[in-house]
């Protein structure tokens, strides 16, 4: 068989998909097409989205041939699939045609934005083509092209958030510390995945906004499969809760990591018991050997007050090792910052930046971890992504464009035509 996990390839659809085959109109052409519907969780205010992971859907499940083998296989199990374990209709005519005329590739033409567009709502991401005797296979591959609102999501919100950053940086970096943007955000979400392909293909959607990951399943995708070897993520050596509560004390666990990485960038998560005394008296304890190490120390609360526990950390990280004050006026912390990766949000990333700043420190100094809330609190729903049929010529040669228009959810309505994305030279070049 073609599928992957052993699947047969015309399986992967929704099985009520199998039977269109016979419910459609006798047609020349059929024509439909992908839109997110609404912006990042409904925001009217900035609707702006990123598109991407059509490429990883095609290559995976797409662009495979498709073999008799797959279609008997099917066969197989729709002989048990209807109610009662019944035998189930689907279109084995038509699977067996394009095997033995087409090379066993799927008969639709997919024409797709690039990876990592700027869209807005509404904006035709995809447009599939089937025609003559194909035309009612036309959406028989929405459920696997529709799984690109998962990448585009993530690649959304950490597009959002580097926003958020980038506007707190024009407020509180001098120029030449901008090369400290790409990291202010790293990836945590390995573990919150379901699966290692949902962590390689959301985490490399993580990756068109910063160079910040721990999901190394997708930092090595990103990096040997779509970029030709060249390494695009990055990490640092970090502490964990098991590594702190391993030794006798927090004092005991630094210190033993400033031995091993204190000539480099190295992180310390330091609420295991308690973070302000862990602040107020591990700090001062380990401070002469980290200077003598001459590295950078990464601060990293994990529980309370998201935003007292960043201030908290960057307040006596500034009152051990100092700070200088940038041509902006806020205070840079020498050889330290924060590292704030517990529930963080891209609303709650705001209101942290907001009282960084507030509080006189630069932007540099904080950076955020995100790990279910980037890879797994999310749904289609997010950016209501759907895809529907919007063109078609009969038989007779009529041609029609069709759309959805339900009165009870007029937000749900889809776009007749077909179509074609051009940049506005009036909006900036949006699409």
């Amino acid at each position: 068989m073609s599928g992957p996990f052993g699947l047969p390839l015309p399986l992967l659809t929704d099985s009520y998909k199998a039977t269109h085959f016979a419910m459609y109109p006798e047609m020349q052409k059929a024509t439909a097409y992908a839109e997110f519907r609404q912006g990042f969780d409904g925001d009217a205010d900035d609707q702006r989205m990123v598109f991407y992971g059509m490429r990883y859907i095609l290559e995976q499940y797409v662009s495979r041939q498709w073999t008799q083998r797959d279609i008997d296989l099917a066969e197989g199990f729709f002989k048990t699939h209807n109610a009662g374990y019944g035998a189930f209709p689907f279109p084995r005519a038509l699977f067996e045609q394009f095997v033995q005329t087409n090379n066993g590739y799927f008969p639709v033409r997919i024409d797709a934005m690039a990876e990592g567009s700027v869209v807005y709502p509404h904006t035709p991401v995809v447009q599939m083509t089937a025609l003559n005797a194909y035309a009612p296979l036309i959406t028989y591959l929405e459920t696997v092209l529709l799984m690109s609102w998962y990448p585009s999501t993530v690649a959304t919100i950490s597009f959002r958030s580097r926003q958020a950053i980038e506007e707190s940086y024009v407020q509180t970096v001098d120029d030449d510390a901008w090369g400290t943007l790409d990291s202010r955000m790293h990836d945590f979400g390995f573990r919150a995945c379901t699966c290692v392909e949902q962590s390689m293909v959301g985490g490399a959607a993580h990756l068109l906004a910063f160079d910040g990951s721990d999901t190394m399943s997708a930092a090595y995708y990103v990096q040997y499969v779509l970029n030709e070897g060249r390494p695009v993520a990055t990490s640092i050596p970090a502490t964990e809760h098991s590594v702190m509560t391993a030794h006798r004390s927090d004092l005991h666990a630094v210190l033993r990591t400033i031995e091993s990485f204190g000539d480099g960038v190295y992180a310390c998560v330091m609420d295991s018991y308690d973070y302000v005394r862990a602040l107020a008296e591990v700090l001062p304890a380990v401070a002469q050997r980290k200077l003598e190490r001459g590295g950078f120390l990464v601060i990293r609360p994990d529980s309370g007050d998201q935003i007292d526990a960043v201030l908290q950390g960057l307040r006596a990280a500034d009152k051990v090792f100092g700070s200088t004050v940038n041509a902006k006026g806020f205070k840079v912390i020498r050889g330290a910052s924060v590292i704030q990766g517990d529930g963080v949000t891209p609303a709650t990333l705001r209101q942290i930046l907001a009282a960084v700043r507030d509080a006189g420190f630069s932007a540099q100094c904080v950076g955020f971890g995100m790990g279910g809330g980037l890879l797994q609190k999310i749904n289609r729903d997010t950016m209501s992504m759907a895809i529907k049929i919007s063109s078609l010529v009969y038989a007779d040669g009529e041609a029609r464009d069709i759309m959805k228009s339900p009165k009870t959810g007029l937000e749900k309505a889809s776009l007749p035509g077909t179509f074609v994305v051009v940049a506005d030279p009036h909006q900036g070049g949006a699409p």
